[in-house]
């Protein structure tokens, strides 16, 4: 999530809303968030009911979930999803990035 958090001002400048999804329960998360800043939004999902809503993947060989990105168009349809194969499987930023300028450009035609 450091990632997203260094640019997160791109994102916000392409009218984006980052949302982390984490296994912890809320409190656990919640600590977890206000001691690294992170600016944005962060939900604990211990039970994993977003994450299998989405489909993110597990593995129980490493010890869980694997990451999982989502682009979501501002008509709720998933554009794009990546489900990583270990945890430095993580699209870089100017990859989604570059993906949100075509996402917003098809939404101003």
């Amino acid at each position: 999530m450091a990632h997203l958090r260094q640019d997160y001002q791109e994102f916000v400048d392409r009218d984006t809303e980052i949302i982390a999804i984490g296994p912890e329960d809320k409190e656990t998360f919640a600590r977890w968030w206000r001691e690294h800043e992170m600016p944005f939004t962060g939900i604990g999902d211990p039970q994993h009911l977003i994450a299998d809503l989405y489909g993110q993947q597990k593995k129980l060989t490493k010890l869980g979930r694997m990451p999982a990105t989502l682009i979501v168009d501002k008509n709720g349809d998933i554009r794009f999803k990546h489900f990583g194969q270990s945890m430095s499987d993580i699209p870089e930023n100017p990859r989604l990035l570059s993906m949100l300028d075509k996402l917003n450009e098809e939404f101003q035609s």
